[in-house]
């Protein structure tokens, strides 16, 4: 099957045809009032889906541009920085910290593990002389399916008085992330994941706290600077030249968001992602994250079959059925496979998604009950 391609990988995620009509429209110029009507009617409703009051800067950049942004507007040389690591995205926190001459500490864990906020507030605790200016975090781990107790643990970071910085790439429009109810000081995203348009755009929104520390920068990143582009973020325009047909993509997928509603996107997000992780068991699969308490809502990890590769799941998928799905990462390469529930995904979807991987076991001598797993998927999602 060529020419029919659906995405069941974290991102870039499937994509709406209406944002995809918008993005396809001739560029209008950056400079202009009809763009800067767009920019306006953006930088509000992304302050709703990230359910702030403060100002959402949009940069030309994938998700980890935003997570540059927010550690090279805050951290001095020698700055202590603690990373709370549960996978390849948590360590990246560290890896950009560390290049920013920061003194790195790290908290981690086992792939397929949380963080245990007990284990944080213990350290925390210790550091009585208040040493450590920044904790980051990761929400939703996409390299393993794990998802942080977000709100626990920047309770405890406020209370210890460092700044929580948060990966929220494969939460945000996906589940629950309150920015301000629960105190966070920073908070990034990316646009080809639950913002549902392609790879190019990401986000980055800051407390007036984090705004306060950003002031003591001494070297701020000059593209990137926070208060060059809050300033454009006021005025309806942006610091440099944006990614226009992105942005315009952006401003249709953010109404689509408002008319859903962020709890009806939460629901559907959770109810899909439950009920393929029980399919996924109804087939004789095993899964990464077997506690389903930290299990994501946006992406389950897979662990294939005995005498089945990883490689081989995912070829069939893709040259049988144009179904793509993802490997592991790093050191879980070929150990896992990753189904993405994000973004613009329906119940359609993750029916066509489970009904091609029978199909594909199947036809790779695993041993199940063929068609259980559409069975208990189509059961569980009219619960």
């Amino acid at each position: 099957m060529k020419d029919k391609t659906f995405l069941m990988i974290p991102g870039p995620t499937p994509v709406p045809e209406r944002v995809l009509l918008e993005i396809a429209k001739h560029p209008m110029g950056h400079r202009s009032s009809e763009f800067s009507k767009i920019l306006e009617s953006v930088y509000s409703d992304l302050k709703y889906v990230f359910q702030t009051k403060n100002d959402v800067l949009v940069y030309t950049a994938s998700g980890t541009g935003a997570m540059d942004a927010a550690l090279s507007n805050l951290i001095n040389p020698g700055d202590k920085v603690l990373s709370l690591v549960i996978g390849n995205f948590g360590q990246r926190w560290a890896k950009i910290a560390k290049a920013l001459g920061a003194d790195v500490e790290t908290i981690e864990v086992e792939p397929g593990k949380a963080i245990n906020p007990a284990v944080l507030k213990e350290r925390l605790d210790k550091d009585t002389n208040k040493e450590i200016k920044i904790v980051t975090l990761t929400q939703n781990e996409t390299s393993t399916g794990v998802t942080n107790d977000v709100k626990t643990l920047v309770s405890y970071i406020k209370e210890h008085g460092a700044l929580s910085v948060v990966d929220g790439v494969t939460s945000i429009g996906a589940m629950e992330c309150k920015m301000d109810e629960w105190g966070i000081d920073v908070l990034i995203s990316g646009s080809q994941k639950g913002f549902m348009i392609p790879p190019g755009l990401s986000f980055l929104a800051a407390s007036e706290k984090a705004w306060e520390v950003h002031k003591n920068c001494i070297r701020p990143d000059f593209y990137f600077n926070w208060s060059t582009n809050r300033k454009s973020v006021l005025d309806n325009s942006t610091a440099f030249t944006p990614a226009v047909s992105l942005i315009a993509g952006l401003k249709v997928a953010l109404e689509m968001m408002k008319e859903e509603g962020l709890e009806n996107i939460i629901e559907r997000h959770t109810k899909i992602a439950k009920a393929l992780r029980k399919a996924i068991k109804a087939i004789n699969l095993k899964l990464f994250v077997e506690d389903e308490s930290i299990a994501s809502t946006s992406i389950t990890a897979i662990l294939p079959p005995d005498g089945v590769s990883v490689p081989d799941i995912r070829k069939v998928l893709k040259n049988d059925y144009d179904i793509v799905v993802a490997n592991g990462q790093n050191a879980l390469k070929d150990k896992i496979f990753r189904m993405g529930t994000l973004g613009f995904v329906s119940q359609r979807d993750a029916i066509t998604a489970i009904g091609a991987l029978e199909a594909t076991l199947y036809k790779l001598g695993h041993k199940f009950e063929p068609g259980k797993g559409v069975a208990t998927l189509i059961e569980n999602l009219n619960k």
